[in-house]
């Protein structure tokens, strides 16, 4: 059987993706997954903070990445949220000239994800501070997504992201179920949010798409590998 090898671009702060990946994956013998990091420290949209996603040490990432022969290239972040996702579609591009490889994005693979679900008015939950909820709620409007309702942490350093606790997490979508939304985004990828998904889902009979899991299915589609080997970590891969 060949074997999938995923590319993981990687924030250089973040501890949550990495091995909720490989708890996504634990069951699938046939499929690794390999990360290249680069600096980000903080979200936020001061300028410096915003340079981080420059797409030079994303590149650069993403090049030794190659190295490994990978099948596919992802980016395991949500800049997009608040950039725009012009900048996730123009990075996959650049990945695809440079590298020769298959490109995706959490980002572009939720956008997916929600299309494909019908879903056009969602519940939005994150660690961020308001400016960028904002940011990210216009930015979704621009792609046609209606943002109903939406919970956020107020937090900036992107270490912190990580120590959110499960009844934290809990609380926000459980708040946001009450407005019934077509679905709800768990959106950050240093957010542990996938493991609740499935306990999450039954309770409110709402999709939840978490970041770390969207990412993975942006790589197995993008591969045409089978979606639905993976199981327990929301609906999108039914």
């Amino acid at each position: 059987m060949k074997s999938l090898r995923i590319g993981m671009l990687t924030p250089s702060s973040n501890t949550v993706l990495e091995p909720m990946t490989m708890q996504m994956l634990k069951d699938l013998p046939d499929v690794t997954a390999h990360f290249s990091r680069f600096r980000v420290t903080a979200i936020g949209l001061d300028a410096d903070l915003l340079d981080q996603f420059d797409d030079r040490p994303m590149m650069a990432a993403a090049e030794l990445l190659a190295d490994a022969k990978v099948d596919v290239i992802v980016w395991n972040g949500t800049s997009a949220g608040w950039l725009g996702l012009d900048r996730d579609r123009l990075l996959c591009e650049r990945i695809r000239q440079v590298t020769g490889v298959r490109a995706s994005t959490s980002v572009l693979a939720l956008f997916d994800i929600m299309k494909k679900r019908n879903e056009s008015r969602i519940g939005l939950a994150t660690p961020y501070t308001g400016d960028v909820q904002d940011a990210i709620v216009r930015s979704f409007a621009n792609e046609g997504i209606d943002i109903i309702c939406e919970r956020h942490l107020g937090l900036r350093d992107n270490f912190s992201f990580s120590q959110v606790t499960d009844k934290e997490i809990t609380g926000m979508v459980e708040e946001l179920a009450l407005s019934k939304p077509d679905s709800i985004a768990v959106f950050c990828t240093n957010l542990a949010g996938a493991s609740l998904v499935d306990s999450l889902e039954k309770a409110h009979d709402i999709a939840i798409h978490d970041s770390v899991a969207t990412a993975i299915y942006g790589a197995l589609f993008a591969t045409g590998y089978e979606l639905g080997r993976i199981s327990g970590f929301g609906r999108m891969f039914a």
